[in-house]
């Protein structure tokens, strides 16, 4: 089995700091990671998504109109589809603009900025073409980028989180996430979360009313603290993925997917 690469970080402690609610007593909640914690909190993402293979970085899954990329699986749309998931690819690329990462000439160049293949076969059939290749380098030797993209997507949306629950769970919820940030396995588990499963904010995505984003996560999280705050966490989302899949009409979230899921879920409590 090839050995983990290490992911390649800019040179410094990335940290965030946001305003956690509406009541100016609230404390802020700020997320550190060191380059070496960040390093290994993007390993873990890739290993979820793609474990750890080089060829996953530029795929598209069966049955889906779109490629999935780099280490998070950024969505990036072909023209004319337009799905009800968040296209987060073409956001990758403009914060990699602002970090002055060069691209390669031809993704630079692309207008408009859709994916250049228009299905799956199409894709399928230009595995060998120059960018498709080119395109797997780049993402190959960006992944440390990727990672702080997606801490800064974490980041955003934990406020959005925060905004959107009921006032009267607004400080358990903050509480909940101040816990959590406060490790970098929390922070993983966040930062995963988010990519897995969303932030829970839509309400069409639901199942008989019960969605299965972060917030709904952090809504059934136990205020015991006899257990750690992402074993909490994990149980958490375990019952609330379990709550999705016995509610969904397909049978196949449940003798298929789910147990996937927990899975993974089992990884924020390895860290």
């Amino acid at each position: 089995m090839k050995s983990a690469v290490p992911i390649i970080l800019l040179p410094f402690v990335l940290t965030m700091v946001f305003l956690a609610g509406c009541s100016d007593q609230e404390a802020d909640i700020s997320i550190s990671l060191t380059p070496d914690q960040l390093d290994w909190v993007g390993q873990k993402i890739f290993q979820n998504e793609c474990a750890g293979q080089e060829a996953c970085l530029v795929h598209w899954n069966e049955g889906e109109s779109f490629p999935s990329l780099g280490i998070g699986h950024f969505i990036w749309y072909p023209a004319q589809v337009d799905d009800p998931f968040v296209e987060s690819f073409p956001s990758l690329i403009a914060y990699m603009q602002k970090a002055s990462v060069s691209l390669p000439p031809w993704l630079e160049t692309l207008e408009p900025f859709d994916a250049p293949w228009p299905d799956r076969d199409s894709f399928l059939s230009q595995q060998n073409h120059s960018r498709i290749q080119s395109l797997r380098e780049f993402l190959s030797s960006t992944r440390g980028v990727q990672a702080e993209f997606m801490f800064a997507r974490a980041k955003a949306s934990l406020k959005r989180v925060i905004e959107a629950a009921p006032e009267t769970e607004r400080e358990t919820i903050r509480q909940h996430l101040d816990a959590l940030t406060s490790a970098p396995a929390g922070v993983y588990a966040l930062i995963d979360y988010v990519n897995f499963k969303g932030e829970g904010l839509s309400p069409e995505e639901s199942y008989q009313g019960n969605g299965w984003g972060l917030l709904q996560v952090l809504q059934q999280m136990s205020e015991d603290d006899s257990m750690s705050p992402v074993t909490r966490f994990q149980q958490a989302a375990i019952v609330v993925l379990t709550r999705r899949a016995n509610n969904a009409q397909d049978p196949i979230e449940r003798e298929k997917w789910l147990p996937g899921w927990i899975n993974r879920l089992k990884s924020y409590q390895g860290g």
